[in-house]
């Protein structure tokens, strides 16, 4: 086994559909060569541009059953009605050589992670507000209005389990965000930590914004 103290950490970085977390995650990596990302496997089908084997690796319902049933992830979840999950076999490849590994998954696989790793590091990115994270899931144009309004229920579902996060960083400015991500994952500083109000007023925003796109 490697020294414990070159030992990667396990990182997951979570937040609202629309924050840009994605495009945070591979502008992390990119700048910074002790970073990996974990490539998730999903039943959902590739958005305009991705790539199977780099966004993620997209399965057949089927494909991902089997590997839950042979113990093939570090957590795995159903979010929206698709199958998200993490591999192992990458993962552990990875940390063993001192590499810190970021999974960029969902609240639900982030709880079944931190459960069986406690030491894993919890980050969860946002939008500065409601509105903004409405705006960005809309002006993207990947989604149906109906899909964009389920996306923001559940997101309030999300906001209610930020409490769970250490640290939340604000997605406002990308090499802001980048730069913020490397220091606490590095040094794990006393802050940005979970701040309670703005968790309840994220959830008072996107509950009226459900209401009125529900309503029309």
């Amino acid at each position: 086994m490697s020294d414990h103290k070159k030992y990667g950490k396990l990182v997951v970085i979570s937040g609202f559909s629309g924050v840009g977390k994605g495009t945070v995650v591979k502008e992390l990596v990119k700048q910074f060569e002790h970073f990996a990302v974990s490539v998730s496997m999903t039943t959902r089908s590739p958005r305009k541009d991705e790539v199977h084997g780099v966004n993620y690796y997209f399965v057949s319902d089927e494909e991902f059953e089997k590997t839950i049933r042979e113990d093939g992830f570090y957590e795995h979840a159903g979010y929206v009605g698709h199958y998200y999950g993490t591999p192992r076999a990458f993962v552990n490849e990875k940390r063993e050589r001192g590499v810190h590994v970021i999974l960029e998954i969902e609240v639900q696989g982030a709880m079944q992670i931190k459960e069986k790793f406690p030491e894993t590091v919890l980050i969860f990115v946002t939008t500065k507000d409601a509105a903004e994270m409405e705006r960005r899931l809309t002006n993207r144009g990947t989604e149906s209005y109906e899909v964009i309004t389920d996306r923001l229920k559940a997101a309030i579902g999300e906001a209610e389990q930020m409490c769970h996060y250490e640290y939340v960083v604000i997605n406002d400015d990308l090499q802001e965000c980048v730069a913020q991500l490397n220091e606490i994952i590095l040094t794990e500083p006393d802050g940005p930590r979970y701040d309670p109000a703005f968790k309840e007023q994220f959830v008072e925003d996107l509950k009226e914004i459900v209401a009125r796109r529900t309503a029309q």
